[in-house]
């Protein structure tokens, strides 16, 4: 492959676009590689294609390698698919739904869960079928809310997905870890840095789940990691290690006066100054109402959350815990229709009598005392014990984690860290098979219930992600695995040294490298250099003035290690850096 910057579609930017955030975002712009068609949409041009090829490119020969077989599906889809499982009201806003001409219900696919179900299911039969793993890479659509940051959270984009179809749990389990080995080749291959993290499994259900996180602090994910025993877990799907039950016997609840105490801090302060607790903001039990909405249904369950009052509440992990429930804000209108409900002053001794549900976080274990509400206005109470002076309806992973918290695998502290998702992999079970009715005909004639693996690789996301974390003050530094050329070969446009520039790229191409060349009449040198620093190809070769002495300069964008080399020797030193592996960047 030869590109002449001459005839190259290629434009590229020397101000960062306005509305761009994030690395990522300004580079991808300014570089030429994509264009913002509208929010949370974009078109790529040349060069931006030949890098998201070469990303597939790696994820298409790791999945054959496994044993997956590629198919495609179409991206508009009828409603009854979706409706059998569910997903048409799980998914809520975020599905793009139309109409056609008939007034018949189709959607945009967010994932295809349900059609690679309903394919294996018109193919196959017996169990001498199984197992199988197709996968597709094709376009995915969601209305995002709150398109951002380029290509990193866009409305459509690129995305492998996989199932793996199984007879039973063993089965199961073999396909899961045969991917998650496969993700781990290709993420190595493409120069990623990641992390594998537990994970939640969200409106795609499930049980075991993993996500492969790529730290970087424009990441939207929150993960915990403990560089101890090397666990790690989406903060979403973090599980507080609950201390253990409390024996000590506590006094009798003790309502108190409290009042002008809108803060825990305030709270704390008088009750300490005034009764003399020695108590902490971790002693206290906050109380949030929510309303829990259930798509696609006019139900709204009120639903109260007690977390320790030193922590707030992370709406995220929330949101996670109640899915597919949806939780809103309980507004003032909302306490209006429940007088029971003191705002500000809520404890959690009334709740069952008023039928109201009350999960609590797990560090409240039967025998811990707390100072709270107590239902009235102006007062808390105090030496509120749970098990005695009321009974919890469960548990809830809702407040937020933080540096410094306990590993629970071995108890050690935690770090925080953010990162972006750039693949997930989940043991589904039979959800879906149940829903299509998936069997398979047994040896002895019966029918065996198939259970299903999914498994998904942000496409398009990787290319931001490596723009994320391969880049300096200069532009990118692509791996050379997705770099859209092997070498960027600059002219600098005097005497002859644009001829002997493209002389080099015939050359270097016919011995099978990738070449970019800028052969560019009236552009200026600085121009040109600050151009080939921008688009970010792993090797530059510069035709200037050396040319008179014989020699040219061999840079390498990663180090900028800089060597003036005999023109002579040029083609072989740029094979040789180009023969270079890749070092691996695997993740823990």
């Amino acid at each position: 492959m030869l590109l002449r910057m001459s005839t190259l579609f290629l434009r590229t930017l020397r101000e960062d676009p306005a509305d761009a955030e994030v690395p990522s975002h300004k580079l991808l712009v300014r570089a030429g590689y994509v264009r913002r068609v509208a929010p949370g949409i974009y078109s790529w041009l040349p060069l931006g294609k030949i890098v998201m090829e070469n990303v597939a490119r790696v994820v298409r020969e790791e999945m054959n390698a496994m044993g997956g077989q590629e198919v495609l599906f179409p991206a508009l889809l009828p409603r009854d698919y979706y409706e059998a499982t569910g997903r048409w009201t799980e998914y809520g806003d975020t599905l793009f739904r139309l109409k056609d001409r008939k007034g018949a219900d189709y959607l945009l696919g967010p994932t295809h869960e349900e059609m690679f179900t309903d394919m294996v299911k018109g193919e196959y039969s017996s169990y001498k079928d199984y197992p199988v793993i197709l996968y597709q890479i094709q376009t995915k659509y969601r209305d995002e809310a709150r398109p951002r940051a380029g290509i990193l959270r866009g409305r459509e984009f690129i995305m492998k997905d996989s199932y793996s179809f199984d007879l039973d749990d063993d089965g199961l389990k073999r396909s899961y870890e045969l991917h998650r080995e496969a993700y781990i080749k290709m993420f190595d291959r493409l120069g990623i840095h990641y992390k594998i993290c537990f994970a939640m499994s969200g409106a795609m259900g499930g049980s075991a789940s993993e996500e492969f996180l790529a730290p970087t602090p424009t990441g939207e994910d929150t993960f915990v990691a403990c560089h101890n025993c090397g666990y790690a877990a989406n903060a979403e799907a973090f599980v507080t290690p609950a201390p253990p039950a409390v024996t000590t016997e506590h006094p009798a609840l003790e309502v108190l006066d409290t009042p002008d105490t809108p803060t825990i801090d305030s709270l704390v302060s008088l009750v300490n100054e005034r009764y003399g607790l020695g108590v902490t903001a971790a002693d206290t039990l906050k109380n949030i109402v929510v309303k829990v909405r259930t798509p696609g249904s006019d139900e709204i369950e009120t639903l109260i959350v007690g977390i320790p009052g030193d922590r707030e509440v992370d709406f995220k992990r929330l949101e996670a815990t109640l899915s597919p429930g949806v939780p809103e804000i309980f507004e003032a209108a909302d306490f209006a229709k429940h007088p029971g409900l003191v705002r500000g002053y809520i404890g959690p001794q009334v709740l069952k009598e008023l039928g109201i549900r009350y999960l609590v976080d797990p560090r409240v274990v039967t025998g811990s005392s707390w100072v709270t509400g107590a239902n009235e206005q102006g007062r808390h109470a105090a030496h509120v014990v749970a098990g005695r002076d009321f009974e919890p309806d469960g548990t809830i992973e809702a407040a937020e984690v933080r540096a410094g918290d306990s590993c629970p695998r071995c108890a050690h502290p935690l770090s925080i860290d953010r990162g972006i998702e750039i693949g997930h992999i989940f043991q589904l079970g039979r959800k879906y098979a149940d829903a299509a009715g998936l069997d398979a005909l047994g040896p002895d004639g019966k029918p065996i219930r198939v259970t299903m693996g999914s498994y998904g690789v942000g496409v398009s996301r990787a290319v931001a992600v490596l723009a994320e974390q391969k880049h300096d003050e200069l532009g990118l530094v692509w791996p050379r695995e997705v770099a859209p050329a092997d070498v960027h070969i600059v002219g600098t446009g005097k005497d002859n040294q644009v001829e002997v520039a493209l002389q080099l790229a015939e050359e270097l191409e016919a011995k099978g490298l990738r070449v970019l060349v800028d052969d560019r009449a009236g552009v200026s040198p600085g121009v040109k250099f600050k151009d080939a620093e921008l688009l970010g190809v792993p090797t530059i070769l510069i035709v200037g003035r050396g040319l008179a002495q014989g020699v040219v300069e061999l840079r390498d964008r990663a180090t900028g290690v800089k060597e003036e080399i005999p023109l002579a020797e040029a083609a072989s030193r740029v094979l040789a850096a180009a023969s270079e592996p890749t070092p691996l960047t695997s993740g823990a």
